[in-house]
């Protein structure tokens, strides 16, 4: 016997998981699938194939798969994606039932966590959601991520000295991360601390200069600071070159008790830099 047809399974597999990574989702499924009838209980072409029907908008479809290599055996990571899908797929008592199975069990897993927390939370239950990543936090302290969850559910249900503190603590341990900086900057700007939310915001830009949400919210905070030209500056950065952003610029100048408020977008465009779009010809 020889080593082709594992060989060739092997090489379809590597060929859908590059496709899923570039987002080609529609080839991913084909080689997951394909790659199933070679065979029907391989982990991840299971798993490949869930994410692509994922990505599709295909929740429903996903389920099947998941549900399949669920039953054969203990896979937190198999049964986690089968609760997203099943959240996703308008069963969401069913899916959050299974992330609760999910997390229960020991060792734990801690994604299942962070998915139940956000299913919960997108249920409107935020409070419990703050109370499922702080029980993982006890069994998993030193976690960044965990720590970054929290923050970011205590912000959304408004304890934003919490989330500061939780935040701050974050950036000491991983300074380097601009995910722990962008959310410790919008908890602080919600807080109404502009002169620390713009440093935060400074350090992150200067990690990921091209961020331009970032971008925009610095603009806010020096506009509420007093500091228009510099605010202002800041839009017209965000806005150079990319006319998507024309709302979020004007609603961050408008929003500002320092700012400005545009009636027509013309104007605004105008204001940020663009010339306006000329009246098309009979």
């Amino acid at each position: 016997m020889t080593g082709r047809p594992n060989n060739a399974l092997a090489q379809l597999l590597q060929q859908a998981f590059m496709a899923l990574r570039a987002k080609q989702f529609d080839v991913a499924r084909q080689l997951a699938t394909e790659a199933l009838k070679s065979n029907r209980s391989d982990r991840n072409a299971v798993l490949i194939l869930a994410h692509a029907l994922l990505g599709q908008g295909r929740a429903d479809e996903a389920v099947v798969p998941l549900e399949k290599a669920a039953r054969r055996g203990s896979d937190p990571e198999m049964e986690t994606l089968l609760g997203h899908a099943l959240c996703n797929s308008r069963r969401t008592v069913d899916g959050i039932a299974q992330l609760r199975r999910t997390a229960a069990r020991r060792p734990p897993y801690l994604p299942a966590f962070q998915e139940l927390a956000g299913q919960i939370a997108n249920a409107g239950e935020i409070g419990e959601a703050v109370g499922i990543i702080a029980d993982a936090l006890t069994l998993a302290p030193a976690s960044i991520d965990l720590q970054l969850d929290l923050g970011r559910m205590l912000v959304r249900n408004n304890h934003r000295t919490e989330a500061r503190r939780v935040l701050t603590a974050a950036r000491h341990t991983a300074p380097g991360r601009t995910d722990i900086l962008t959310e410790l900057a919008w908890a602080q700007l919600l807080d109404g601390a502009y002169a620390e939310a713009a440093d935060t915001y400074r350090h992150a830009l200067g990690l990921r200069p091209n961020d331009t949400l970032s971008r925009a919210n610095l603009a806010a905070c020096l506009l509420e600071m007093g500091e228009r030209d510099g605010g202002e500056a800041a839009l017209r950065s965000v806005f150079r070159g990319r006319p998507h952003m024309l709302g979020r610029a004007a609603f961050a100048l408008a929003a500002s008790s320092h700012g400005r408020f545009f009636f027509r977008p013309s104007a605004a465009a105008k204001f940020f830099g663009a010339e306006p779009e000329r009246a098309a010809r009979p």
